[in-house]
């Protein structure tokens, strides 16, 4: 199985102050915690970043050389992930798409993911839904959802690599938006399976995930990426 990953970083980070994907994280950017962590998995050879223009012009010298190369983004995450997808070389028979704004990755997480992927064709990783769940309109609650059903969803994705670039090359046709590239498996009637997500895989938007990310790396409650210990491991 050869995987090539592509790791979104095109957005803005307008509730962080400025782009996240450089801020530091233990010393290290942000965005280095998903390359470091891609680049010591056997299965991926190639990883493509989507950065926004002026960074993808003049990369940081960390972001030049072997199998990593970056790419423009677009105007929406779509867009962004649709660019990294068709810079992806022809060799790869899946191709793995991970938000940049998840810096604990692990490699069991990426191992679920292909599994299933080369069984399905498209796999993500799924959290299940602790909190109740209630559906508001006005003001008022209407419904309480049933919580056994629903689950808070995860990257990295993984596809076959066909099928992911035709997605996107239909979406980019039809002017189709997603928040991420399973609801593209979902628009044409593709099945994905879901796999154990990861509660440490967490999603850095607010300066509150900045500060609790912070304090789990400095706690010692995860693992510097391609240090040999997984995330979650006792350390």
């Amino acid at each position: 199985m050869s995987a090539a990953a592509v790791i979104v970083a095109g957005g803005r980070g307008e509730r962080l102050g400025g782009p996240k994907q450089f801020l530091l994280l233990g010393g290290i950017p942000l965005l280095r915690w998903s390359i470091q962590s891609f680049e010591a998995h056997p299965a991926v050879s190639e990883i493509v970043v989507v950065l926004p223009v002026a960074a993808a012009e003049e990369p940081p010298p960390w972001l030049k050389g072997g199998s990593l190369r970056c790419c423009v983004g677009g105007a929406t995450r779509r867009a962004s992930a649709g660019a990294g997808v068709l810079s992806v070389g022809s060799g790869a028979d899946f191709i793995l798409i991970h938000d940049a704004a998840r810096p604990f990755l692990t490699s069991g997480l990426t191992d679920r993911v292909l599994a299933a992927a080369a069984e399905v064709g498209a796999a993500l990783p799924v959290v299940p839904v602790s909190d109740t769940i209630k559906r508001v309109e006005g003001g008022r609650v209407v419904e309480t959802a049933d919580r056994s059903r629903l689950g808070r969803a995860q990257t990295p994705q993984a596809f076959e690599a066909g099928l992911i670039r035709e997605l996107h090359a239909r979406a980019a046709e039809k002017g189709r938006d997603a928040s991420d590239d399973v609801a593209l498996c979902e628009a044409e009637g593709h099945p994905v399976a879901a796999v154990e997500g990861d509660p440490w895989n967490l999603k850095i938007t607010t300066p509150a995930d900045l500060a609790l990310a912070e304090w789990l790396v400095a706690s010692g409650r995860v693992a510097i990426p391609g240090s040999g210990i997984e995330t979650g491991d006792p350390l």
